[in-house]
């Protein structure tokens, strides 16, 4: 068994680690805060991992950040029911959208990217998505390979 001293001397080395990585996320000032809100409030149903269940809880692994390239996208973040009725106030919650879209798809996510504000996030989600939400998704998802084809056509 390690003694306790060992434990805690890996666990602080694994928490600099990892804030060194998440220096470079732009939107983020508190990632340590982000990782926890995301552990209390969304992993619960979108996994560990950000990889979901392709029914109710849509995956975000790989996936999240392509929806600031199509029209509706990004506007469609801040109001899906998980985002947008979830009990953080609005600068944790920025905190959070832009930790996630690094964490889960940051090879996706856009050079020019313009992280969400607290203002922008308590404007949009006071517009929250119901039953239309998969309707949006499924829509914004095909834009996807859409947005990927045309860029690609000379």
């Amino acid at each position: 068994m390690l003694p306790l001293a060992a434990v805690v001397a890996a666990v602080l080395a694994a928490n600099v680690a990892a804030g060194a990585s998440e220096s470079t996320m732009r939107g983020v000032p508190n990632p340590q805060q982000a990782r926890i809100d995301y552990m209390l409030k969304c992993q619960g149903c979108h996994r560990p991992d950000g990889g979901g269940d392709d029914r109710s809880n849509p995956p975000m692994k790989h996936v999240v950040a392509q929806f600031l390239g199509v029209p509706g996208g990004r506007e469609f973040l801040a109001r899906v029911p998980g985002v947008s009725t979830v009990d953080l106030d609005n600068v944790r919650l920025a905190n959070l959208v832009n930790w996630t879209l690094y964490t889960f798809d940051a090879a996706h996510v856009p050079s020019d990217f313009r992280p969400y504000t607290p203002e922008e996030i308590g404007q949009l989600r006071r517009h929250p998505l119901r039953l239309e939400r998969a309707d949006m998704r499924a829509r914004l998802v095909a834009g996807f390979t859409q947005e990927r084809t045309e860029t690609q056509t000379p």
